[in-house]
């Protein structure tokens, strides 16, 4: 059975709309791209919980070459609150994706381990 075909006039219409979904997907594309590009971002790949007062905390950062960064690897317990926090600067020479080993002294047991946030230093 072949398709039917539009109605006579509305053919303009049907190109008005299809570059315009082409457009569309296009700006959405471009958005996702621009926010990306260039921003410094860490996941974390393992945590050992050492006992009641310290947590040993694997994670990545990975950043443009040249950028100096400064990461907040915090220690939470069971109700996600805070029982160590801290702050290590890792240096802009070397390797765009790093991966790095740190202990975090806790006041509590920790139960996991996160990277808060990880930002650039100086301009």
């Amino acid at each position: 059975m072949p398709l039917p075909r539009p109605a006579a006039g509305t053919t303009r219409w049907w190109v008005v709309g299809g570059v315009g979904c082409l457009l569309a997907v296009a700006a959405i594309v471009w958005f996702g791209i621009t926010t990306t590009v260039g921003q410094v971002r860490a996941e974390v790949t393992a945590y050992d919980v050492r006992g009641d007062d310290a947590i040993v905390v694997e994670y990545d950062v990975h950043r443009p070459a040249g950028t100096a960064v400064r990461c907040a690897v915090t220690a939470l317990d069971s109700r996600h609150g805070r029982v160590g926090t801290l702050r290590e600067d890792i240096a802009a020479s070397g390797p765009t994706s790093v991966h790095r080993v740190v202990t975090v002294r806790t006041g509590a047991r920790a139960v996991t381990g996160v990277v808060e946030s990880c930002v650039r230093l100086g301009s």
